[in-house]
């Protein structure tokens, strides 16, 4: 499909497909030959269906490895509370508040991904007002300010640091040890529904008669979160704090879906717990 994205400085004429289905035969009908696919995120499910089913494999056969990674004993998964929806005003300013405070109990070490550009200004600006009233020499580092590679630079030199970051850091960053023990996440990462894209999806879904929610924007939060989640551990002897500001997450019913994507993390209650639960990370860390 076609369309014209359109801004105050540019227009672009942006063309892309519904799916891989067509260039994908193509390419597997061009010659004989074993074609292997593998991702940590290929699907939340064993058949592996966010990732077959647009790329036309539904015969393809599947296997669903477990990770090596002791999630029970080494990572906690808090979902606040009484927390503001994410339609709230009042959602970015307690995310940064929240999360001054659990850098607080680290020292920094902490990752802030936010799902639009707006919540990550605002998040960056009220961590900053945070740490200044405080006091703490904390630094916030955020996407947009500086190149990606330079960030992460920073982040890894000076631990005594939070990063806020976007779309761009929800996969591909690989920081292990005791770098990075907290991430939080604004909020869940459903597609928005206004692109074009996302508009023409479900259309196509709806005119076959299924649920567009359930089986397109469920399937895709599911899949973005487990990449955002994935930040938090990296190897075998990493351990660290996941925070899903997202009251969602907790009430409603397809919430129960999205934990189960994530990585088997050990489930606390209440921020007591999530702190004390830093506080034994942070002895346990180098001095900062």
């Amino acid at each position: 499909m076609r369309w014209i994205d359109v801004s105050p400085h540019r227009a672009r004429l942006v063309e892309s497909p519904l799916d891989i289905r067509e260039a994908l035969a193509e390419q597997m009908g061009s010659g004989a030959k074993a074609w292997i696919f593998t991702s940590a995120t290929l699907g939340e499910d064993d058949s592996l269906r966010w990732f077959t089913e647009q790329a036309g494999l539904e015969g393809a056969r599947t296997l669903r490895v477990g990770s090596p990674f002791d999630y029970a004993a080494h990572a906690r998964l808090y979902v606040p509370a009484g927390f503001p929806k994410p339609n709230e005003p009042a959602h970015p300013a307690a995310v940064a508040t929240l999360a001054s405070r659990f850098a607080r109990t680290l020292g920094g070490r902490t990752f802030v991904l936010t799902t639009t550009l707006r919540a990550l200004q605002a998040i960056a600006e009220k961590l900053r007002a945070e740490f200044e009233a405080g006091g703490e020499t904390i630094r916030v580092l955020q996407q947009g300010e500086l190149p990606k590679r330079q960030l992460m630079q920073l982040f890894l030199a000076e631990p005594r640091s939070v990063l806020v970051g976007s779309q761009s850091f929800w996969e591909g960053i690989d920081v292990p040890g005791d770098a990075l023990q907290c991430v939080l996440i604004d909020k869940l990462p459903f597609p928005p529904p206004n692109d074009p894209l996302v508009e023409a999806r479900v259309k196509r879904l709806e005119a076959q008669g299924r649920n567009a929610f359930a089986d397109y924007f469920v399937s895709e939060a599911a899949v973005s979160l487990k990449q955002g989640a994935g930040r938090l551990i990296r190897s075998e002897t990493d351990l660290g704090l996941l925070v899903v500001c997202d009251p969602r997450m907790a009430g409603m019913n397809y919430g129960k879906r999205l934990r189960e994507a994530l990585p088997p993390m050990t489930r606390v209650a209440t921020e007591g717990e999530a702190q004390a639960w830093l506080e034994t990370l942070a002895a346990k860390s180098l001095p900062f």
